[in-house]
């Protein structure tokens, strides 16, 4: 007990040693004061996701199409004022793309890269509504692993980023993360518009590519950082790495599973095909089949069988 006593005490001195070398231009933004707030929002999150699918479990599921088509174009706004956020006022500080320390002073092109970096922290809590509509309507087989690590680690995570960190090399992830997630919004946005849209949406497996990619640029970006040691705390770099590979592993196996894992040879989509176009016809190859793949002779050739069948019975009948 003592020294659970002594740890607990440790980890709060060290907090508030952390605390004299933190930002202290965002210390009176949103949600920037304490960790409380975002737990707080993370836990009751976390919370949902457990008693969600027991609140709708015999309930029926809510259509949101109006709600949706609002969420997912007002985050494709929300995520391009980011980005362009970002890239002007990095533009303006003649920002270097190889190693950017975090400037803490109140230059206006500064405190713009900070302001737009905690918007961006802000999107990622809002992005939790992905969950909760997915939960509504009853779409429980899209809330995997993959899918609620990524909105759980980075909302809390990027939390650390603004209160420590907000600018410097910050601002390169956030600024392709938000260009991805406006196509990604864009995606969303125009499947929610119906199937007369849904048709022409042919893109979506490109997304989940680019987004790896994405991973192996923040992963070659930050080794670069590491490799011309660059003045931004290393053990962000460190952490950023592991973290990249994570999702670079758990994307990979959603691809593999989604697109690769499932998808038929030439020989099998052509015979399939042919086999498809047969069975819409009624028939397989001149034959219907049962349930169980069993061949069934069609009524039609039942009475040629039955003729030749009395046909040989006849030609025997005069030989004899």
């Amino acid at each position: 007990m003592e020294i659970v006593t002594h740890l607990i005490n440790d980890t709060i001195e060290f907090y508030k040693w952390t605390l004299t070398i933190a930002d202290k231009r965002v210390e009176k933004w949103p949600l920037m004061d304490n960790p409380l707030p975002t737990l707080a929002i993370s836990t009751s999150y976390l919370l949902f996701l457990w008693l969600g699918p027991k609140y709708m479990k015999n309930r029926e599921p809510f259509q949101l199409r109006k709600t949706l088509i609002v969420y997912n174009f007002s985050m494709v706004f929300l995520n391009f004022f980011i980005f362009k956020e970002l890239f002007m006022a990095a533009r303006a500080a003649q920002y270097s793309y190889i190693c950017q320390p975090v400037d803490y002073s109140d230059d206006p092109n500064e405190v713009r890269v900070a302001g737009a970096l905690w918007w961006y922290f802000i999107s990622k809590g809002i992005e939790y509504l992905d969950t909760v509509f997915f939960i509504l309507r009853k779409k429980f087989n899209q809330v995997t692993f993959l899918h609620v690590y990524h909105h759980c680690t980075m909302f809390t995570l990027w939390w650390i980023g603004i209160k420590w960190v907000a600018g410097g090399q910050s601002f390169f992830g956030a600024h392709m993360n938000a260009l991805i997630h406006v196509l990604m919004y864009l995606y969303y946005g125009l499947a929610s518009c119906g199937p007369r849209i849904q048709k022409y949406l042919w893109w979506k497996k490109y997304l989940t590519i680019i987004q790896m990619v994405q991973f192996h640029v923040t992963i070659g970006h930050t080794a670069l950082s590491l490799y011309v040691n660059c003045d931004f705390p290393h053990w962000m770099h460190y952490s950023l790495i592991c973290y990249a590979i994570t999702f670079i592993v758990l994307f990979g196996n959603f691809y593999y599973q989604t697109y690769r894992r499932q998808q038929p040879t030439r020989r099998d989509a052509s015979s399939s095909t042919k086999a498809g176009k047969h069975v819409y016809n009624g028939n397989l190859n001149g034959l219907s089949r049962a349930a169980n793949g069993t061949p069934l002779v069609t009524s039609k050739e039942e009475k040629p069988q039955e003729n030749s069948g009395r046909r040989k019975r006849k030609g025997r009948a005069k030989r004899d």
